[in-house]
C-alpha cells in the first residue's frame, strides 16, 4: 500500500501521530502505574478545584508544594474527571523519566485536541498540511500554537462549557527558561475573547522562576505538609494501606486477622509521614515487601526517633541501611538515576554486566522505592529521590558525585562496546536506527567522567579493537555514529585526560578515525 502524502488529511495526521509526546498525557501507558488519589482523600481540595473549573471564565490555576506532597495524584484525578465529563481538552505531565523532547510540547496538545474535539481535527490537519515545517523542531512554539491550537479552537468559540488543559510538573521541564516561556505562551494565547471558556492548571515546586512567570490573576493553591486536611489524608492512606497489607498477609497475622499495629505504633508512623503522601506511600512499600516479616519492616522503620515529621531523608537513608552492601548499591542506584534515559532490566542487565549481582541485589532492596516490573523500564518512584542522591548534605556517606557515576557508566558502555564479538558489532552498526543505549551514550558519559585508570584503560582497549574495525564496515560512516567517534577525540584531547603515553596513543587513534570517517563519507 502506498504511503499517504503528507499534504493529504491522512498524511498530516500521521505526521502528527510521529512527533507527539505519548509519555506525557496523563493516562498513557508510559506513565503505569497511574498515581491517583485514593478515595475519600482529598476531598475539599478537590471540590475547590472543581468548582473553579465549572466557572464560565479563564481563571486559570497553580497548584504548588514542595516534592512529595501529591501535586501529580491530584492533578491525575482532575484530569480523569474532566475526561469523563467530556470537558478535558489536553494534558502535558512532565517527567525525568522520560526521555521528553521540548519540541513535542505543542504537537502534542494538538493531537489530543484533535481525539477530544472531533470537529476540529480537519482544522489542524489542513494546517499540516499548508505548512511541512509546522511540525519541524525549529519551528517556533508561537506559530505552531496559533496554527494547531487557537485557530482551531475558534470554532468551538460558542460552546457553553469551559474546558481544562493541564501542565503537571513544571519544574521537570527542560530549562527554567522553557518552562516560563511555556507558562507565558499558554496563559497569554488562551486568554483570547474568540475562544472558548478554557482554564490551565499548572503544578510545580513554588520555584521562583515558575512563580516569577505565572501571570497575577491566577488561582494559588499551596499545598503544605502542615495543613489539617492533608495529614488527616495521609493517615487515612496509611491506615487503609496497613489493614490491607494485614489482610493479605494470613500466615503472618491469621485470619481473621489480629489487630496491627499498635497504637503507638501507628501514631509514630503518621507522624513520621507528616503531610508527605510519598513518604507514607514508600513507608508503606517498605513495610509490605515480599518476602520480608511487615512487623519487623515497622520496627526498622520507627526505631531511628524523628524530631520532625515528613522527614524522607531519614527515610531514603533507613532503607539504604537495610540493602545489605549500601554503598555497592548506592553506585549502582545513582548509575540508574543517572542514566540519559530510563532503561529495561534486560537493557540494564546487558549494560551492568560485570555488576549483575550487585543490580539483582540493589533491585531487590530498593523495591520501595525503584519500579521494576521486570517487563518496563526501571525508574525510580519519585523525583525526591533523585534529589536526595545529588546532594551531599542530604545523602552524606550515601551520596555518589556526578563524575564518579559518569566514570561507572561510561566504563559499563565501553566494557558492553568491546566485549561484542564481529558479528554482533557489525549486525549493531549496519542497523543505525536501533543502536543500544551504549553506542548512543558512551562518549556523554566520557566527557564528565572522572579519567581513573580503569576508565583510560577501557578507552585504549576499545581504540584499539573494536573502534578499527567501525571503520571498515560498509556503512558505518552513520552521522550519529561518527559524532559520538569525534566528540570523545574533543574529551581525549583535553589536558584532564592526557596522563601519559598511552593517553596520547589512544587521543591518536580517535583522531585516525575521525579521518577514516571523514574518507567514507566523501565516497559515498
Amino acid at each position: 500500500m502506498a504511503s499517504a502524502h503528507p499534504s493529504s488529511p491522512s498524511g498530516s495526521w500521521v505526521h502528527l501521530c510521529n512527533v507527539v509526546e505519548y509519555s506525557a498525557i496523563f493516562d498513557s501507558e508510559y506513565r503505569q502505574p497511574h498515581l491517583r488519589c485514593m478515595k475519600n482523600t482529598r476531598v475539599p481540595l478537590l471540590k475547590n478545584i472543581t468548582q473553579v473549573l465549572d466557572q464560565r471564565d479563564r481563571t486559570n490555576i497553580w497548584l504548588n508544594g514542595l516534592a512529595g506532597v501529591g501535586k501529580t495524584s491530584i492533578a491525575f484525578t482532575i484530569a480523569e474527571e474532566r475526561k469523563e465529563a467530556e470537558r478535558l481538552a489536553a494534558t502535558f505531565f512532565f517527567s525525568h523519566k522520560h526521555a521528553q523532547k521540548a519540541v513535542a510540547i505543542i504537537p502534542t496538545i494538538a493531537y489530543q485536541l484533535a481525539l477530544a474535539f472531533p470537529r476540529i481535527r480537519e482544522d489542524i490537519m489542513k494546517a499540516i498540511g499548508n505548512d511541512d515545517s509546522l511540525l519541524s523542531p525549529g519551528k517556533s512554539h508561537a506559530d505552531q500554537m496559533r496554527e494547531l491550537v487557537i485557530k482551531p479552537l475558534k470554532i468551538l468559540r460558542f460552546r457553553e462549557q469551559p474546558y481544562t488543559f493541564i501542565i503537571d510538573a513544571l519544574d521537570e521541564c527542560f530549562s527554567s527558561e522553557e518552562a516560563a516561556r511555556l507558562v507565558t505562551l499558554l496563559t497569554d494565547a488562551l486568554a483570547g475573547p474568540a475562544l472558548p471558556f478554557v482554564h490551565i492548571i499548572f503544578t510545580s515546586r513554588p520555584e521562583a522562576h515558575i512563580r516569577a512567570a505565572i501571570p497575577s490573576g491566577v488561582h494559588e493553591i499551596p499545598l503544605t505538609t502542615r495543613d489539617e486536611d492533608t495529614i488527616q489524608d495521609v493517615r487515612y492512606f496509611l491506615r487503609a494501606s496497613l489493614d490491607e497489607t494485614r489482610a493479605s498477609r494470613p500466615t503472618v497475622f491469621g485470619q481473621p486477622p489480629f489487630p496491627w499495629p499498635s497504637e503507638d505504633e501507628f501514631e509514630t508512623l503518621v507522624f513520621k509521614a507528616g503531610g508527605l503522601f510519598v513518604y507514607a506511600a514508600m513507608a508503606i512499600n517498605f513495610i509490605s515487601s515480599i518476602g520480608q516479616h511487615p512487623q519487623e519492616r515497622l520496627e526498622l522503620l520507627l526505631r531511628e526517633k524523628s524530631t520532625v515529621g515528613a522527614d524522607i531523608d531519614q527515610l531514603y537513608r533507613q532503607i539504604i541501611a537495610t540493602s545489605g552492601d549500601p554503598l555497592a548499591h548506592c553506585r549502582m542506584l545513582a548509575s540508574i538515576i543517572h542514566l540519559r534515559r530510563p532503561l529495561k532490566l534486560a537493557e540494564l542487565q546487558e549494560l551492568f554486566y560485570t555488576d549483575n549481582r550487585s543490580l539483582v541485589m540493589m533491585l531487590e532492596a530498593f523495591s520501595p522505592v525503584i519500579l521494576n516490573d521486570g517487563v518496563e523500564n526501571v525508574e525510580i518512584y519519585h523525583a525526591s529521590l533523585r534529589d536526595f542522591m545529588s546532594d551531599p548534605l542530604r545523602s552524606q556517606q550515601y551520596h555518589v558525585d556526578a563524575a564518579h557515576t559518569d566514570e561507572h557508566l561510561a566504563c559499563c558502555c565501553l566494557d558492553f562496546i568491546t566485549r561484542q564479538d564481529s558479528n554482533r558489532t557489525r549486525a549493531i552498526l549496519l542497523s543505525p536506527s536501533s543502536y543500544p543505549y551504549p553506542y548512543q551514550m558512551w562518549h556523554i558519559h566520557l566527557h564528565p567522567a572522572y579519567p581513573s585508570s580503569k576508565l583510560r584503560k577501557l578507552l585504549a582497549l576499545f581504540t584499539d579493537t573494536t573502534l578499527q574495525y567501525w571503520v571498515q564496515i560498509p556503512n558505518s560512516n552513520d552521522f550519529n555514529l561518527t559524532h559520538t567517534v569525534r566528540d570523545a577525540r574533543r574529551c581525549c584531547l583535553s589536558s584532564k585526560w592526557i596522563r601519559g603515553p598511552s593517553d596520547i596513543m589512544t587521543a591518536w587513534r580517535l583522531h585516525k578515525a575521525c579521518k577514516e570517517f571523514a574518507k567514507l563519507a566523501d565516497t559515498v
